[in-house]
């Protein structure tokens, strides 16, 4: 699996003023097929971990705050 470095290579963004991984929901970490999700352990919210998406978007769909954001790449809409 190829690594996310930086929150603009991964198509999946959490806004972490919405997310409320510090209150222990794990809802998006939980419904990823690939476990591509994560959450941080200093910041205690979650992040993509790894650059593997599949688009299917139950992470964005289940998000009870609508803290994820799946960006789909224009070829696959």
């Amino acid at each position: 699996m190829t690594i996310a470095i930086t929150p603009t290579q991964a198509p999946v963004a959490v806004d972490e003023d919405k997310c409320i991984a510090e209150k222990g929901c794990t809802v998006c970490v939980d419904v990823c097929p690939l476990d591509v999700l994560a959450i941080d352990l200093v910041k205690k919210k979650a992040f993509m971990q790894f650059d593997e998406c599949w688009y299917c978007l139950p992470c964005e769909t289940d998000c009870p705050t609508g803290a994820v954001q799946v960006s789909i790449p224009y070829l696959l809409r």
